[in-house]
C-alpha cells in the first residue's frame, strides 16, 4: 500500500512523495495546494487555519478537486499548524473535497483514518495549473527599505536583507523549532495568524524574530487571505506583535499599511 508521510510544510514535499499520501502542517491555501499537485501526491491534508477571509484557509480543496486529487483539512484547534507529527497524532478533519469524500473521508474523522482512506486513490499524472507570480515588489522609493510581497515565507532570500517582507504564510515555527526560513534578515516580516489555533501555534514565530533582530507581526486571518501576501498588504489588520514591533510603535488593531508607513518614517529605518 502507498506510504503516508507527515511533513511540517508543503514546501517539504519532494519527488519521493509522489504517489503517496501526505499530511502537511501547511495552511490549506492555494500555494500549498499547488505544491501538492505539482508533486503528484495521491492525497493530501492541510490545516484549515481558521478558514479566515474568503475561506482562504481551505481554498486548496476546490483547487485540488478540479484536478481529481483527494484533499482534506484539519481543524486548527485540533492540532498545531506547522507540526506534521502533531497533526498526524491529534488532527481532526474539518473539511473534505468531493474527491476525498468519494473514498469515505468525512468531517470529524481522525486525520490518520482519512489518510488511510486516501491511499485507495489511483496514481495519475497531474499537470498543475501555473501559479501566478508568488513574489513581487510592492514599493521601491529612494532612501526607503523596499517592500516585497511573497506568498510563502519559503520564498525569502538572502537578498531580502533590510527589506520589509509581507508574506502570505502563517506565523508558526516548523514543529516549534528554531527558524531557518527567515533569510537576510529583513528589517521587518509580517505573517497571517492562521486563526492563532491550538497552543497559539499560528504566532509562535514572533519571539524568534525578536532574537533575530527582526520586527515582526501577524495580521488576523479574518482580515486577509492566508497565502496571499497582496491581500495582507491591502486589508491586513495586526493581531499580534513582537517586542521590536511594539517598540516601533505598532499595536493590535493597526492596519498593516499604517504600521509600515510608521516604520518608514522612523529614524534609522529609512
Amino acid at each position: 500500500m502507498p506510504a503516508i508521510f507527515a511533513l511540517n510544510s508543503a514546501t517539504q514535499i519532494e519527488r519521493r512523495h509522489r504517489a503517496t499520501v501526505v499530511i502537511t502542517g501547511s495552511h490549506g491555501g492555494l500555494y500549498p495546494a499547488y505544491l501538492a499537485a505539482k508533486a503528484g501526491v495521491l492525497g493530501v491534508s492541510f490545516n484549515d487555519a481558521g478558514m479566515g477571509k474568503d475561506a482562504a484557509g481551505i481554498a486548496s480543496l476546490a483547487f485540488l478537486d478540479r484536478l481529481g486529487m483527494p484533499a482534506v483539512t484539519v481543524n486548527h484547534l485540533s492540532a498545531r499548524i506547522a507540526d506534521g507529527a502533531d497533526i498526524a497524532r491529534r488532527g481532526v478533519v474539518s473539511h473534505v473535497n468531493p474527491a476525498a469524500a468519494a473514498f469515505g473521508c468525512a468531517i470529524g474523522q481522525p486525520i490518520m483514518e482519512a489518510s488511510v482512506l486516501m491511499r485507495a486513490a489511483t496514481p495519475r499524472k497531474i499537470k498543475a495549473p501555473a501559479y501566478d507570480e508568488a513574489r513581487s515588489r510592492l514599493r521601491a522609493e529612494a532612501g526607503e527599505p523596499e517592500i516585497w510581497a511573497i506568498d510563502s515565507a519559503a520564498l525569502m532570500a538572502s537578498d531580502d536583507r533590510g527589506r520589509i517582507m509581507i508574506t502570505g504564510s502563517h506565523g508558526g515555527l516548523l514543529a516549534g523549532r528554531p527558524d531557518h526560513i527567515i533569510k537576510g534578515p529583513p528589517l521587518a516580516a509580517f505573517f497571517n495568524d492562521a486563526g492563532i489555533g491550538l497552543d497559539e501555534a499560528g504566532v509562535r514565530r514572533l519571539p524568534a524574530l525578536d532574537e533575530m533582530g527582526v520586527i515582526g507581526a501577524t495580521v488576523t486571518a479574518a482580515s486577509a487571505r492566508i497565502g496571499d501576501a497582496r491581500s495582507a498588504w491591502q486589508t491586513g489588520v495586526l493581531s499580534r506583535l513582537n517586542r521590536l514591533a511594539r517598540e516601533a510603535g505598532g499595536g493590535e488593531g493597526d492596519t498593516l499599511r499604517d504600521f509600515v508607513e510608521r516604520l518608514l518614517q522612523s529614524p534609522g529605518k529609512r
